[in-house]
């Protein structure tokens, strides 16, 4: 049996799903009820309280971990959510990590990830871990603008980075649970090219059909209006990676090709298949 943890997001639907279609016992965990595919156990669990986990790790021989924003504040303990995997016999873990421990690894969120890397490496079990940069999820923070006005207002608008299809995520992670030949690697998760946001945008207008404006916020007004979802620090931080990318921000990987076989897939698929969250 497999535990996907965020079962329910962008990254772990599609991931229960297709593990779901290659006939793999799957327990979906997520912290509010929700559906998952036919024939999969779901099991409603807080990761801030990692014993509250032992019901859905009873039996399973593997553990998908992605880890919400909240898990990496001060006073959170996720690595006792990989003491717990292991105590349950636990054989396998598929770590959910960001590039930024490498491009960025000063950070609070960031040293905290890496220690948590550094912990599933120690812990006894197999293990994968899998660093991606930007999701192209990410423009669902514009949907709300674009249904009402047709308008993407964003910072940065020509600087782009090689964000990544969550559900190319999802293929890697499951190639990872499933496979042996993973064992011990660490892949770098990244879109085909580099994208700006003025791009993106014009990929949402095509999805619909119709024009979609692109308004270029300043800084200070992108930071405030993100300091209403995330704390401050994390703003800054997000908001440096947008503005001033670093080579290795800007850098392609081969990872996704190497994995899956296959190239990954460009914001345009991502855009079309989610063309209804803008309509």
């Amino acid at each position: 049996m497999i535990v996907v943890t965020g079962a329910t997001g962008n990254i772990g639907r599609p991931l229960t799903q297709a593990l779901a279609e290659v006939g793999q016992k799957v327990t979906a965990v997520s912290r509010h009820t929700a559906p998952v595919p036919d024939g999969v156990r779901h099991v409603v669990a807080d990761l801030a309280e990692p014993a509250g986990l032992r019901p859905a790790l009873a039996g399973a021989e593997s553990l998908f971990l992605l880890l919400s924003g909240d898990l990496h504040s001060a006073g959170a303990s996720p690595a006792d959510i990989i003491g717990e995997a292991a105590a349950s016999g636990v054989r396998r873990v598929v770590l959910l990590s960001t590039l930024g421990v490498v491009t960025r690894p000063f950070g609070p969120t960031r040293i905290a990830m890496r220690a948590l890397e550094d912990t599933v490496r120690t812990s006894g079990m197999e293990w994968a871990v899998l660093r991606p940069g930007g999701f192209a999820s990410n423009a669902l923070w514009w949907a709300e603008s674009v249904r009402a006005q047709r308008v993407v207002a964003a910072p940065f608008g020509d600087v782009g980075v090689p964000i990544i299809d969550p559900v190319d995520i999802a293929a890697v992670a499951a190639a990872c649970l499933l496979d042996d030949r993973h064992t011990g690697s660490v892949y770098e998760l990244t879109g085909p090219k580099v994208i700006t946001p003025r791009q993106q945008a014009q990929a949402i207008a095509a999805a619909l059909g119709s024009p979609v404006k692109f308004h270029e916020l300043t800084r200070d007004e992108a930071k405030t209006a993100m300091t209403q979802s995330m704390p401050a620090e994390l703003a800054e931080d997000t908001l440096d990676i947008l503005g001033s990318p670093s080579p290795a921000e800007l850098r392609v990987s081969p990872d996704v090709q190497q994995v899956l076989g296959r190239a990954p897939r460009p914001f345009v698929d991502w855009a079309a298949r989610n063309a209804a969250a803008f309509r």
